[in-house]
């Protein structure tokens, strides 16, 4: 029986291209020996998120993430995804108290970085996360060596992500800026970028930078999509 799925929200773009993903991909695969699952999202206030991430309270952070589980699971879902990167640094303290399992997303990214047989990747996402151990810990694992940008490239990506993008203002001159960063990142030996942020898929394509692209969102809906399945 196909089963439910559980999207935990936290900024509106990123939450709705991983509902989107899931529900159209879904319905393409229908039909094929597959039946396209249920899908649910729940959200809380992204100002009230940020109001926790800003201070570093990832308890609070979980606390919302539980909240959602919780709505999610009376709906009926079997397990959850949170396609928000970020949220992830509170990852520690959701799943023991869950009431849901739940995919991670570094852990998806990186069992498909092993599948492509990637070695050097580039992390681009906010700055809390990149200088987090939310991915290098789990690219570690699989023997796969991470990249970041520098530090004044993630303060402004940060700003960039921060300041428009989860807003939904995707502008030519924040795609051009992180363009040259992955042409930096590539010429370092990097063989793939991580797209380690839910925005940044949609506002660079694969025909946009000079290295294959890990969609985090994207690799998370599917990943889903064969949980459920």
């Amino acid at each position: 029986m196909t089963q439910h799925i559980g999207i935990v929200g936290c900024s509106p773009p990123g939450a709705a291209l991983c509902y989107q993903i899931i529900c159209t991909q879904g319905a393409a695969w229908a039909g094929r020996d597959r039946v396209s699952p249920e899908v649910s999202l729940h959200t809380h206030s992204f100002n009230e998120y940020m109001r926790h991430i800003n201070a570093g309270d990832w308890q609070g952070v979980a606390e919302f993430m539980l909240s959602s589980a919780e709505k999610l699971a009376l709906a009926g879902a079997d397990f959850c995804v949170a396609p928000c990167n970020t949220v992830h640094l509170a990852f520690e303290f959701v799943r023991p108290c869950s009431p849901l399992p739940w995919l991670h997303i570094a852990e998806e990214v990186a069992r498909e970085a092993l599948r492509l047989g990637l070695r050097r990747v580039a992390l681009l996402g906010t700055k809390l996360l990149t200088e987090s151990s939310v991915y290098t810990d789990e690219f570690a694992r699989i023997g796969v060596e991470c990249c970041m940008p520098n530090e004044g490239e993630r303060e402004r990506i940060d700003r960039f992500i921060f300041g428009e993008m989860v807003r939904g203002i995707f502008t030519p001159g924040a795609r051009s800026y992180l363009v040259r960063v992955m042409e930096r990142l590539h010429a370092d030996g990097c063989d793939a970028v991580g797209m380690c942020c839910t925005e940044l898929p949609i506002l660079i394509g694969p025909e946009d930078g000079p290295l294959p692209l890990l969609d985090s969102t994207r690799i998370l809906a599917l990943a889903a999509l064969n949980r459920a399945a």
